[in-house]
């Protein structure tokens, strides 16, 4: 941010005004006589008598307090006024007569001093410091400032009395652990007595940490609606600006106002915006760092025990200075992280409250298909699937609409107007099976959800969704490896099927080398480095960007490493889509014919495909009779081979269920 350092002593407003009353002067005595006088020309006297004797003046005024002669002059149509001065001329009157020229003298009247001092100057500087007062504050407002002149060092904070921010811990779910840390907090706003006794001090401050959207902001006016205190809330970037010591002044304001409405909370949100690390070597801020030393300042001054409560929010821990995040200064960080499975179904249930669903909604599948999901972004799906209930002419949610919304946030919504050729189709359709059955063929994967060649907004032209049977928190190497596999198993399709490979794989070979690295660099799963830790993390609760920590010469030895684990998967994934060659074949053809298929309806292709039975299932109440669908085999090149094997398709024998038996190849 740019600075205006000026070492000169600030000037008063009223000098300001003796500027502006001065050129108001220089206005009455010389502009204005001037631009009154600038249309009248200048002659001669000897001028003058030479026109009255040619006939062409019409009318004179003679001024003689001025000695000045006025006249009017009539040339060719056009008609001007001209002035001249006074002679001692007896004569003039009779020229004057001889011509028929109208002429006379000015009778000068008496002016009011009085009257010519109000109108000329007392109501022009009243009405211009009116003007400059209306500015003044108007600039002071604009700049942060309260009533009066140019108060730029006012805070400008949001102050909520009481309970008006209307908001409880019950409306914040997903977060019971930094829920509980708060509740002390809140009690000793209401109990001090109990605290004081036994010798404890209320904790100066707490830093709410964590990533964007986890409920950060909601939690510290949950705090304030339960503990029924005023309530300061204001951003880190309303300290900052363009002029060096504005902030400390804010600083300074903020901490008075609050501590004449003690028992009180301060919530400042984002406050790495004025909180970054003072280091000289990466350049500083005067501004900012001015403001940062007020806060430490004041953050010590206060006593705790009258019930002033700090509370700050920030996603950008590791930048903060290290003296802010001491003890007696911010005692407390409460980490504010994702929700896991139970705090997601808790999440979609407190904003589900107010939304009519019918009875197939399943708030514990959609928490299960959210993993990683943050608040907002719960709250942002069961928006949708209520819009997309109302767009469908429903009035209640149903758990489609449901999966529709996290299917719209996750990947896009579906962009039906696009349509792919029928070579496109097909590749698109080998590539995600590809994905399926490498999936089912693995024991440590997740099992699929949802098949799809429809294309996406978001620029994927389809893709398999894949949703955990329970939550996890640590990944076992099979398991990574499994994913590796998974993830180049569409490639590994293209390439057996059409004996080529297209850019739809890029996603996939970006998430696998990914993986890959993690596996050589942080999780010390590679035979050949060990347990040496390569990389680290920086910004955790951003962009989770990783930074290497060894030299150029260990760089490329992990590069060749990640290579050879990443050849050796999609070796992996070809051999097995080689070894049932077939199954792919018979399911890639389904999902060409119907575009969209589910979890189920793939493991009951899969099974029958393979030989496996199927598992028991419990009988329901009102069973639903399947859909008979027919299975075309493999896609033939030509248009012959199609007409051929649907021929032959119609001669296939069928079981129970309508699905065509697997044939054996020739």
């Amino acid at each position: 941010m740019n600075e205006v350092k000026n070492n000169s002593p600030k000037r008063p407003v009223i000098f300001y005004y003796a500027i502006a009353l001065v050129v108001l002067l220089a206005l009455n005595f010389l502009l204005v006589p001037w631009m009154s006088e600038r249309s009248v020309k200048e002659t001669g006297y000897n001028e003058f008598l030479s026109q009255v004797s040619a006939g062409n003046v019409t009318e004179v005024e003679v001024q003689e307090q001025n000695a000045v002669i006025y006249y009017k002059v009539n040339v060719n149509g056009r008609e001007e006024v001209c002035k001249t001065g006074t002679m001692n001329d007896p004569e003039l009157v009779d020229r004057l007569n001889r011509a028929n020229v109208k002429f006379g003298s000015v009778i000068p009247q008496k002016q009011s001093m009085l009257g010519t001092l109000i109108f000329s100057w007392v109501i022009p500087i009243v009405i211009f410091v009116l003007i400059g007062n209306w500015l003044s504050k108007k600039m002071a407002k604009s700049m942060g400032g309260g009533p009066g002149s140019m108060m730029f060092g006012k805070s400008n904070a949001k102050i909520y009395v009481k309970s008006s921010t209307g908001i409880k811990f019950s409306d914040v779910a997903g977060e019971d652990e930094a829920k509980e840390l708060l509740t002390e907090i809140v009690d000793y706003l209401h109990h001090p007595e109990r605290y004081q006794d036994i010798g404890a001090q209320m904790p100066k401050g707490a830093l709410l940490v964590g990533p964007p959207g986890t409920g950060k902001t909601l939690l510290a006016k949950a705090v304030a609606g339960e503990a029924k205190v005023p309530f300061f809330s204001l951003s880190g970037s309303a300290f900052v600006e363009m002029y060096v010591g504005v902030g400390a002044s804010r600083v300074r304001d903020l901490f008075k106002q609050a501590q004449q409405m003690a028992p009180c909370i301060i919530f400042i949100d984002e406050i790495d915006a004025i909180g970054k690390s003072r280091d000289s070597q990466l350049g500083g801020n005067d501004e900012r760092e001015q403001t940062l030393n007020q806060l430490l300042a004041e953050m010590d001054g206060f006593d705790s025990n009258k019930g002033l409560l700090l509370l700050a929010a920030t996603n950008r821990p590791e930048i903060l200075d290290p003296a802010l995040l001491r003890p007696g200064r911010f005692d407390r960080r409460i980490i504010v992280d994702k929700p896991d499975l139970k705090g997601r179904i808790d999440v979609l249930k407190v904003h589900a409250k107010d939304v009519k669903m019918d009875e197939t909604v399943n708030l514990e599948e959609i928490a299960l298909a959210t993993s990683g999901a943050v608040g907002s972004d719960l709250a942002n799906m069961i928006n949708e699937a209520a819009i997309n209930a109302v767009k469908k002419g429903r009035n209640v949610v149903s758990q489609a609409d449901l999966f529709e919304a996290v299917e719209v946030v996750l990947v896009g919504k579906e962009k039906k107007d696009r349509i792919m050729s029928q070579k496109e189709r097909r590749i698109v359709s080998y590539h995600e099976v590809g994905h399926a059955l490498v999936t089912a063929l693995q024991k440590d994967a997740e099992p699929v959800q949802k098949i799809t060649i429809v294309p996406r907004t978001m620029g994927a032209l389809g893709y398999v969704m894949q949703t955990p049977e329970e939550e996890k928190f640590l990944n076992t190497k099979a398991e990574l490896e499994a994913m590796l596999v998974t993830a180049l198993a569409g490639r590994a399709a293209e390439e057996l099927v059409f004996d080529t490979v297209t850019t739809g794989a890029s996603n996939d070979i970006e998430q696998a080398t990914k993986i890959a690295r993690a596996m050589v660099t942080q999780y010390g799963m590679s035979e050949k480095f060990g347990l040496i830790g390569l990389e680290s993390i920086q910004n955790r609760y951003l962009d989770g960007r990783a930074v290497m920590n060894c030299g150029e010469a260990t760089a490329a030895e992990i590069d060749q490493e990640v290579m050879k684990m990443l050849k050796g998967a999609y070796a992996e994934a070809k051999r097995m889509l080689s070894e049932h060659r077939e199954t792919m074949d018979q399911i890639a053809g389904f999902l060409i014919e119907k575009e969209t298929i589910t979890g189920k309806e793939f493991m009951k292709i899969y099974r029958r495909c393979e030989g496996i039975p199927e598992p028991e299932e419990k009988k329901e109440e009102n069973p639903v009779k399947e859909q008979t669908i027919e299975m075309p085999k493999k896609e033939a090149d030509t248009e012959a081979a199609q007409q051929e094997e649907k021929e032959t398709q119609k001669k296939a024998e069928r079981d129970e269920d309508g699905f065509i038996l697997p044939q054996k190849r020739d």
